[in-house]
């Protein structure tokens, strides 16, 4: 069975004719090719010039040229379709880390912050959108000459700070009250701006998704699954899809039953089959055993439906994202795990993944390493303290040993962490990552994304806090920004196995905040319904596939069927600088890359271009020779096969 393997960091490729086992997958980067894949490398965000910090849209959008915000007198930016200002002091000073204290004008709308210095050339713009803010700060007392100072804490790693003259009429609101009701609309009564952008886009992207469609694709329904409505009104699970695939043999009455036993109701459903040993990998949350070790026979039952579905193995594994303390301390709260006594043929394996609170934490760390100033002489101790590269490599190593089971085991994967909305999400969508090339494609990750985190019920709107002002909920926590950077790492180790690259993995973690688009509003399906939000809100699909240029990696070669098996080992992973340092100017690239990957993907469609000229003349040739050969039966003509 072949295998090509990805380039590793030392640039090398390995290659093997053997299976690959874990712990082999643990040391080499390997792509298996008997399903052969699509490839394609990462490519870096488009790099602001050090004088200018644009907003995600205006970075991207065509029709807004960056030039215009650098070279025009305006002191306002160029607005969206229905944003209004709502206020702009002059003489306010931007004190910036890299470049120092600059005055100027700022502009606070009902969706971004504008500040714009005129003393520089080219002037300097700061272009922040409102949902990007965590908190705002007042800094100390009013100085000697009245300044009051501002900080803003921002959840895209950045914080910046403002001083401006203290109001002298005090009836007057200042420009950081109005821009603190503005940053946290929801905890003022204020709709989110998402509700009020009315951009339209050639594409709507609501219609990326469809469940019925996807599951097609892989074939489902099929003679061991089915598509059930059991959950259509949201009434067996409400932070499940209406849409849902079950083993075929098990009756909507028993689904019930099996989703009583479950916390949060959220039953083992089906997210990947694949296409050849028909091994799957469903997920669900944490079974209600509790400290007594209770039983379901319908969930026991159910299991085994799962595994009797796959003719090609006669075991069944248990993902449990959570480290074995953590699940066993779960039974104190009714919780817990799965007995290999109750499920027969069925292993249990623990995935070491921390919870939430774990994660917080790590990605506080890591922001005081890099911003705004890293400390040179102790990067490398400095970044091991915060423990994100090893997190990440968990939940890599984990997506990792599901991708392996099913593909190389031929054996079915349940996977769950405790309520199976946040570990569990990140490790069913990396493992289809690897097992499924569609994937890896720009619309295919779009359905990806809607598929296991919108529509399975990651909490986006707790987690990342949407207009909400209370920065000390505990539910904030950046787990989908851990999947991105782990999507990132793959694209660094098959850089010719992805149709996007590096900006468009920046720009949905952008959107993830700026409140522009309806994408990652809400904590569920069923809440996005209610809210009509694909009817008053645009999705960040309409915008991304207009203009799928700026996104497309040029490196990308589409295989029929790869299997991705990364390396997970610390040392082939690093730290994501085009995300989490891209403020810093010291770290951008000389050259914009991104410029430089337009200019590729112009000179691959012009050389596919020729390429089919040369196919047209050969085949007129051809066509030419045989009919001469026709009209003079005597003229013995030798073909000339010509290979493009």
């Amino acid at each position: 069975m072949e295998k090509s393997g990805s380039t590793d960091s030392l640039g090398s490729k390995r290659s093997s004719s053997r299976q690959p086992s874990v712990d082999s997958l643990s040391s080499t980067s390997t792509s298996r090719s008997d399903r052969s894949a699509q490839a394609k490398p990462p490519s870096a965000m488009s790099s602001d010039s050090t004088s200018t910090e644009l907003s995600p849209e205006m970075r991207v959008r065509p029709k807004a040229p960056i030039k215009v915000l650098k070279d025009s007198n305006k002191e306002e930016p160029q607005l969206l379709p229905n944003e209004t200002v709502q206020d702009m002091a002059k003489d306010v000073t931007y004190i910036c880390p890299f470049i120092g204290v600059l005055r100027g004008t700022l502009v606070v709308t009902n969706y971004r912050l504008f500040f714009k210095c005129m003393d520089r050339e080219p002037a300097f713009v700061l272009d922040l959108p409102l949902g990007v803010v965590s908190r705002v700060e007042k800094i100390g007392s009013a100085s000697s000459r009245g300044d009051v100072s501002y900080g803003l804490v921002c959840k895209d790693m950045r914080n910046l700070r403002f001083a401006h003259k203290q109001m002298e009429d005090s009836l007057r609101k200042s420009i950081f009250e109005v821009l603190m009701k503005f940053a946290f609309p929801v905890s003022n009564g204020l709709q989110i701006f998402a509700f009020e952008y009315g951009q339209v886009f050639p594409e709507n992207g609501w219609k990326v998704y469809d469940p019925l469609l996807e599951y097609k694709r892989q074939g489902i329904p099929n003679e061991s699954w089915r598509i059930t409505k059991v959950n259509d009104h949201y009434e067996v699970c409400d932070t499940y899809p209406s849409t849902l695939a079950v083993p075929v043999n098990i009756p909507d009455e028993e689904l019930k039953r099996v989703a009583v036993f479950r916390a949060k109701g959220r039953m083992p459903v089906l997210s990947w089959i694949h296409p050849e040993s028909q091994a799957t990998v469903t997920r669900c949350s944490q079974p209600m055993v509790g400290v007594n070790g209770k039983r379901s026979k319908e969930d026991e039952k159910y299991l085994q439906a799962i595994m009797d579905a796959n003719a090609q193995s006669h075991k069944l594994f248990i993902f449990d994202a959570r480290p074995s303390v953590n699940a066993a301390a779960n039974k104190m709260k009714g919780g817990g795990y799965e007995s290999e006594d109750a499920y027969q043929n069925a292993e249990l394996v623990f995935l070491d993944i921390h919870n939430i609170h774990v994660m917080r934490e790590s990605l506080r760390k890591l922001k005081e390493v890099v911003y705004p100033n890293i400390e040179e002489s102790h990067w490398l101790s400095n970044l091991e303290s915060t423990h994100w590269l090893e997190h990440i490599k968990l939940i890599l190593a984990g997506a990792l040993r599901i991708a392996d089971k099913v593909e190389s085991g031929k054996t079915s994967v349940v996977v769950h962490c405790s309520d199976g909305w946040d570990r569990t999400a990140q490790l069913t969508s990396l493992a289809m990552l690897m097992l499924d090339g569609y994937y890896r494609t720009i619309r295919g990750f779009q359905v990806l994304l809607e598929k296991e985190w919108l529509s399975f019920g990651h909490r986006f709107q707790l987690r990342v806090g949407h207009g909400d002002k209370n920065h000390t909920d505990a539910d904030r926590s950046p787990v989908f920004i851990q999947f991105i950077d782990c999507v990132w790492q793959m694209t660094r180790q098959f850089p010719a196995a992805f149709e996007f690259n590096e900006y468009f993995l920046v720009t949905i973690l952008d959107h993830l905040y700026s409140c522009l688009f309806g994408t990652f509003l809400c904590n569920s399906e069923q809440q996005r319904v209610k809210e009509e939000i694909p009817k008053k809100t645009v999705s960040l699909w309409s915008y991304i596939n207009s203009q799928l240029e700026e996104f497309s990696n040029p490196l990308y070669v589409n295989y029929s069927n790869h299997v991705l098996f990364p390396v997970v080992s610390l040392r082939h992973l690093e730290l994501w600088v085009g995300y989490y340092i891209r403020w810093n100017p010291r770290m951008r690239p000389q050259e914009p890359v991104h410029q430089r990957y337009k200019e590729l993907l112009a000179k691959r469609a012009e050389l596919q271009r020729r390429v089919e000229e040369l196919q047209r003349e050969v085949t007129n040739r051809s066509a030419s020779s045989s009919s001469e050969r026709a009209g003079s039966p005597t003229r013995s003509i030798t073909p000339v096969q010509t290979f493009v």
